[in-house]
């Protein structure tokens, strides 16, 4: 993995986090009737239809890729996607975008990189660190109680649970990356499996769901919130480490924040603004690569088949 490699897989991973921002501002703009979890379920449903549409029609073979040695992690990143999906949607329902977005993609970092330590090995090396404390304290000032801010206590705890799920995926997809699998087969494999998981109340409100207010909602969701980011985020796991992934992820709160000012009308407060250059700062600290004098990886971790790459600064 060289500098370019990781500059591009930041920026795929970026691109995803921007995409999945505005999945909180879109549901509340168009105001559903359909319930939060069947808006999730119809979300990775669909997304993951569209994927497998393009893969059946682009390279068939491609799911014969997943085999013995990638049920393990699919299984668990498509538990992870379904579950997510569940506890964010109904996060958002009870205590709003802002907070719910704030929440899950505040402890995202640390659940991954915890996740990649436990499960890979992988050593956290000081830039991510730095950016992710950077980050989270962006985050915690974007949850600072304010007039349109209320921290419903089951919400928080969805959140939480979302947060969590971030991480399994995360490190689910990047054990994914290093067993030769088709990702877009794999992506398409868990979406399914997880938006099955929620059938039951995907199913019982497909009249709500095909209300056109709604309908548009899971078009855009299901394409671009889910099918094209996921795709964005896996393929650019292939250039970072599931820990720094993690920390780029906070581009979404960052996404959600500015559209809730420029299309919902909110205005940005002062912790709002210090909450959002802190984001930034985060995000600039681990996605710009350093210089080539100090920019050596310190870790080639192997485990199994898994060959894992950082760039923290230090060899393992």
């Amino acid at each position: 993995m060289d500098r370019r490699s990781n500059l591009s897989g930041s920026l795929l991973v970026l691109a995803a986090g921007v995409l999945w921002g505005t999945v909180g501002p879109a549901q509340v703009l168009a105001g559903p009737d359909a319930g939060p979890v069947a808006v999730g379920g119809a979300r990775i449903f669909s997304g993951g239809a569209v994927l497998a549409a393009l893969v059946l029609a682009t390279d068939r073979r491609a799911f014969l890729s997943l085999g013995r040695r990638t049920w393990r992690p699919v299984a668990a990143a498509s538990a992870a996607t379904g579950v997510f999906q569940a506890a964010f949607f109904s996060a958002v329902d009870r205590t709003g975008a802002a907070v719910a977005t704030a929440v899950v993609f505040g402890l995202a970092p640390v659940s991954t990189g915890l996740c990649e330590r436990l499960v890979l090995g992988t050593r956290l090396g000081r830039r991510w660190w730095a950016g992710t404390a950077c980050a989270v304290g962006g985050v915690a000032l974007l949850m600072v109680p304010g007039e349109a801010v209320h921290a419903d206590p089951v919400g928080i705890g969805l959140s939480l649970v979302g947060g969590t799920c971030f991480g399994v995926y995360t490190v689910s997809a990047k054990v994914l990356t290093g067993r030769e699998a088709g990702m877009a087969a794999a992506v398409s494999v868990t979406l399914l499996i997880g938006g099955a998981a929620l059938l039951p109340w995907t199913l019982a409100e497909l009249p709500a769901l095909a209300e056109p207010r709604s309908a548009v909602l899971v078009g855009w969701l299901g394409i671009a919130a889910t099918a094209a980011a996921y795709m964005f985020f896996v393929t650019g796991l292939g250039g970072v480490a599931a820990a720094t992934a993690g920390t780029l992820s906070l581009a979404e709160p960052l996404v959600a924040a500015a559209l809730a000012i420029a299309v919902l009308g909110e205005r940005m407060s002062a912790p709002v603004a210090a909450g959002s250059l802190l984001l930034l700062g985060g995000l600039f600290v681990v996605s710009v690569p350093a210089r080539a004098r100090t920019a050596r990886y310190d870790g080639a971790h192997v485990t199994g088949a898994v060959k894992v790459e950082t760039t923290t600064g230090e060899r393992n």
